[in-house]
């Protein structure tokens, strides 16, 4: 049984989709990031850059348990120890590759930060504000146009490129976004979200998340705990 040390954010749900996708056995451990559980010394062992998620898979590749952190990391790991979601084939690999690359370096990083200084930062900035909610919908426009010519993000067939994606755009409101300015990104968010093992996939640690709104747990987050030497 794979451990998962999450919680219910976009990077903790591209996990608990692709294993629920796989079907492999796992267990949900909450890490409470709002808490400051991330810092807990048992957890920084998995996960040295205290981020969620983690896993701890007790049958790795050479039949030693292996942990892993990183989410783009673990989604490669979970598709090459099930031959499920990576195509085999070098061409059809490597446009993965490119397209989940292009989620953990623009689409996860800058959709957070709109959803930062859109809802999260104390003081609003309307520099930074227009700054990230500009590019939310230039990239936004970038998947359109992809999706305008293929039925899934790398391609004909669902991968782990969508399973990245697909729960960044769940906050869409938060990002400033206008489902009309993109149609046919739209159509694929939907058949997405209709997959069971996705449905699924979003209910995990979600009944535990509560609404940001107390001064600790913005410290823990965005604050002097976050930056704090360990």
């Amino acid at each position: 049984m794979i451990e998962v040390y999450s919680w219910a954010t976009p990077n903790g749900h591209k996990v608990h989709i692709m294993l629920e996708e796989c079907g492999l056995p796992y267990r949900a451990h909450a890490v409470d990031i709002g808490a400051g559980d991330q810092f807990q010394p048992d957890f920084l062992k998995i996960s040295p850059n205290n981020k969620i998620p983690a896993i701890v898979d007790p049958d790795g590749p050479d039949g030693q348990p292996i942990s892993m952190m990183e989410s783009g990391a673990i989604l490669l790991y979970l598709a090459s120890k099930t031959g499920r979601f990576l195509p085999a084939d070098t061409r059809g690999r490597y446009k993965v590759l490119e397209w989940l690359m292009f989620q953990m370096g623009g689409v996860g990083p800058m959709l957070g930060q709109a959803h930062h200084f859109r809802i999260y930062a104390p003081e609003k900035v309307p520099y930074a504000i227009d700054r990230y909610s500009n590019e939310a919908r230039r990239l936004y426009g970038v998947m359109n146009r992809q999706i305008a010519q293929h039925r899934y993000i790398a391609g004909d067939d669902y991968t782990i490129a969508d399973i990245a994606i697909f729960p960044w755009l769940r906050s869409w409101k938060n990002q400033g976004i206008d489902w009309d300015e993109f149609p046919h990104l739209k159509g694929w968010f939907d058949e997405i979200a209709a997959r069971p093992a996705v449905q699924r996939g979003v209910e995990v640690l979600a009944n535990l998340r509560k609404p940001l709104n107390d001064d600790k747990a913005r410290d823990v987050l965005f604050g002097k705990t976050q930056y704090q030497n360990r």
